[in-house]
């Protein structure tokens, strides 16, 4: 196939056929290869090798000593070798080449450091739900769950020697912009959702929170303020992202906190993009204030650059005279190892210039070997308790359900008129159309890898019951052919029941690299969708993909009879779809996201960073937007009727500084309170109820958010009659708010608990007292 390629004003940018994406990708994955070339894992002898009777071989001793007994046996040209992610080693120590670029996003993923054979033992992982589509189930003990698959399917790969222990997951950057191409790999818009998602996620990754031995070392990533690809007129290697301290500490790097400071993950990424003029891998402010001052980094974990980020101080932002001084200023800023080659191939001139110094590369590797101590990597094997892994305990029955049940936890009822769903099947013909009705990879998202199996829409329905199944493609993802309209349209006439499986995809509309221009839905699938509705039989959307599409029209369509959100829903997303929209299952997911009208794409643009109102600034999230959404963050449909109350009345008012005095250190994990709120189902449906508690308060500096998530909870398995409590605690961190400087403030005055979307339950409250800073942000 011939791919014409229009390169665009932009720097390395590409605008391509729908059709070439996949030649895109193929092409970005090769050059991925060429910058982390090294492939090698093994682990090195403590028993008989030659690093045995020493330092580094003595598990009694610190992580950072050991690391440090190592690395000063190193020459310069062995630690300038090693600062890259695809590293030689030290052969003559004993000490292994190692590969540090794994991927497991949800999933142990295809990347240089997992290595999946073609059959057999090691061709596949388990295969979860994309973040944005797992996060839509506000389960945070699923979360984690996962995290621990993960981590024990990432040990059994590295025992046979197909993947190393660094993983470069998870990526917490808020979906700030509806548009963004990479918003599926994120928890959602929220940070404080965000935030809880990664402290979960890394906990299950790690083995614990900052375990004596770590099971796999997370990477939280993109540090910071990275949110977009290619809008016009820039891209994500040469942006500048003007944010504001208030911003900067309250939104972007909130995640981040959570991940570094209570999680303890093993390391983090610095992103392409500058802050307030600071390339991020460049920015002694962001890397060593922030990340190693202010959020805690020690001397046992460390800071990779994105790939190529190094290179591109110089090629693409020419902050730097060329590649040598590039590789200084990156290392002399603080990042520890480079994702790309312009460490290894240009520290040994920067030394020989004096632009950098032994040290510095010293404390680089230590910090990195440090890790390595921690994951059991210099310790025998029978010491270790990952090592015993195998091929047994990847793709577990346990595994392939709680993949199945996140799925379907995470699917998003937005319509359901007179009740249409749960869909009878029996004796019914079933017509399901439209680009992703027999979707296979499209259902897994980006950074993924092979799965044990992939169920299709079409194999979910055809498993469901019904006496027959249709299926047409009707249109592609992104097209405007409708040569394939009147197939679609004559098998809708001979079905009972029409589904369309629909929307984005990471082929078509929505990738690393491709961000969206419009928030429509792509191509010509909406005038498909309104002549499949406009046939009169009851009619279902399926809106798959992880940012969304303005579904305005098909909301006041009364031939529309339903909406479902199906996101990226993975290895059993057939199956979890049908299971939901027959009715053995009951939705409960509620939207992670802001569904906003198409016109939001043109009254911002993607490169104002700035969350509050303004005149040219609508908002952004729904703790800042000024408009009307389409859906709201937080909504969800259910199957069945719950009345929920709090279980005791919450109090009325808290004083500041008791509150304070109580909290420890820091302060803001310190409690408001815990609320304890009841859940009853009043209707005839078991089902699961996510409780989502807000507030909203005018005390603090203006202007004021509409509203801000604080805690969540899941009621599971709440049957007819049925009554469960869900504990919601509220954290000081999570009503304060920052002022201008980016400074936490507990201020006194009046707050409302809000309690789900649409709110139905209002509580008051006040805090008395002195306004108290409770966190002070530091000054860049």
């Amino acid at each position: 196939m011939i791919c014409p390629i229009r390169f665009e004003v932009r720097p390395l940018q590409l605008a391509l056929p729908p059709m070439c994406m996949l030649w895109l990708q193929l092409l970005l994955a090769a050059a991925y290869l060429r910058h982390v070339r090294v492939r090698a894992f093994g682990f090195p002898d403590c028993v008989a090798g030659p690093l045995a009777n020493t330092t580094v071989c003595d598990a009694s001793a610190s992580p950072v000593d050991r690391a440090s007994a190592l690395i000063a046996m190193w020459t310069d040209d062995e630690l300038v070798a090693n600062t890259n992610v695809g590293a030689p080693g030290v052969p003559r120590l004993g000490v292994p080449a190692y590969q540090a670029a794994e991927e497991a996003l949800h999933g142990l993923a295809a990347s240089p450091g997992v290595i999946f054979a073609t059959s057999g033992d090691f061709s596949s992982a388990t295969s979860f739900p994309a973040p944005i589509h797992m996060s839509a189930a506000f389960d945070d003990a699923a979360i984690q769950a996962v995290g621990d698959v993960i981590s024990t399917e990432a040990r059994a790969f590295s025992n046979a020697e197909r993947a190393g222990l660094d993983y470069f997951t998870p990526n917490i950057n808020p979906f700030r912009d509806p548009r963004w191409g990479r918003g599926q790999e994120t928890p959602g818009e929220d940070a404080f959702r965000a935030g809880q998602y990664a402290y979960h996620f890394v906990v299950g990754l790690q083995g614990g929170v900052d375990p004596k031995q770590i099971k796999i070392a997370a990477d939280c990533k993109h540090f910071a303020g990275y949110d977009l690809e290619n809008p016009p007129g820039t891209n994500r290697f040469i942006f500048n992202a003007v944010l504001s301290p208030q911003d900067l500490a309250d939104y972007y790097t909130v995640p981040f906190q959570s991940c570094v400071r209570d999680a303890k993950a093993m390391s983090v990424m610095c992103a392409f993009n500058a802050v307030n003029g600071e390339p991020s891998c460049a920015s002694p402010y962001l890397l060593n204030t922030l990340l190693r001052g202010f959020y805690g980094l020690d001397e046992e974990r460390w800071i990779v650059a994105d790939c190529d980020a190094i290179e591109f101080l110089f090629d693409q932002r020419h902050a730097v005279p060329d590649f040598t001084h590039a590789a200084a200023l990156g290392m002399n800023s603080g990042t520890d190892l480079d994702c790309g080659t312009t460490y290894g191939d240009h520290l040994g001139d920067a030394l020989s210039q004096g632009l950098v110094n032994t040290t510095r590369l010293r404390q680089a590797l230590t910090r990195q070997y440090a890790s390595f101590m921690r994951l059991g990597y210099f310790d025998p094997p029978d010491a270790q308790p990952y090592r015993q892994l195998s091929w047994s305990d990847v793709n577990t029955p346990d595994a392939q359900h709680l993949a199945y049940q996140i799925a379907a936890d995470g699917l998003v009822l937005l319509k359901n008129i007179d009740n249409t769903l749960p869909l009878a099947p029996g004796g019914k013909t079933l017509a399901i159309i439209g680009p992703l009705s027999v979707a296979t990879t499209q259902m897994q998202s980006n950074y993924a890898g092979p799965a044990p199996f992939l169920i299709t829409p079409l194999a979910g329905a055809q498993g469901s019951g019904f006496a027959s199944v249709l299926q047409a493609a009707g249109t592609g993802g992104n097209t405007q052919d409708t040569s394939g309209f009147a197939d679609a349209l004559a098998k809708a006439k001979q079905a009972d029941i029409v589904v369309y499986a629909g929307g984005l995809d990471t082929g078509c509309c929505e990738a690393e690299g491709q961000d969206r221009a419009t928030l429509t839905w792509p191509g010509n699938q909406l005038d498909l969708i309104e002549q499949l509705a406009a046939v009169g039989k009851p009619f279902i959307v399926l809106q798959l993909g992880g940012g969304q599409v303005d579904d305005a029209a098909l909301k006041t369509n009364p031939n529309v009879s339903a909406i479902v959100w199906a996101g990226y829903p993975g290895q059993s997303g057939g199956k979890a779809i049908f299971d939901v929209l027959t009715g053995k299952v009951a939705p409960s997911g509620r939207l992670p996201v802001t569904q906003y009208p198409s016109a939001y794409a043109d009254q911002v643009p993607m490169t104002d960073m700035t969350l509050r109102p303004s005149a040219n600034n609508p908002g952004r999230t729904y703790k800042w937007y000024t408009g009307e959404p389409t859906f709201e963050f937080g909504f969800g449909l259910s199957y069945t009727t719950f009345d929920v109350d709090f279980a005791t009345a919450p109090k009325a008012a808290y004083d500041i500084q008791a509150l304070v005095d109580g909290a420890g250190n820091p302060v803001d994990r310190g409690l408001l309170d815990t609320f304890e709120v009841k859940v009853s189902n009043a209707g005839s449906v078991t089902s699961d109820f996510v409780a989502l508690l807000f507030v909203n308060t005018t005390a603090g500096p203006t202007p004021f958010p509409n509203k801000s998530l604080v805690s969540y909870g899941r009621a599971k398995g709440v049957g007819n009659s049925g009554t469960k409590t869900v504990q919601l605690p509220v954290t000081l961190g999570s009503i304060a708010r920052a002022d201008e400087d980016g400074n936490l403030w507990l201020y006194p005055g009046h707050y409302g608990l809000l309690l789900d979307v649409p709110t139905r339950l209002v509580r008051a409250f006040e805090l008395t007292g002195t306004a108290a800073q409770i966190s002070e942000w530091p000054k860049q």
